[in-house]
């Protein structure tokens, strides 16, 4: 069962990086992240 959530979870962050990414630049600087970082605000990880 294991397996079916982290493909699950990897299908949600993709969705999720996909919409992002759809976002112009002032829509993503108005939410506090730039294009680059968009994979670490979906996973959660913090870069520095």
């Amino acid at each position: 069962m294991r397996i079916f959530q982290k493909i699950k979870r990897f299908s949600e962050e993709r969705r999720a990086i996909r919409e992002l990414s759809a976002l112009d630049d002032h829509v993503l600087r108005d939410l506090g992240i730039s294009r680059a970082h968009i994979p670490y605000a979906v996973s959660g990880a913090r870069g520095n």
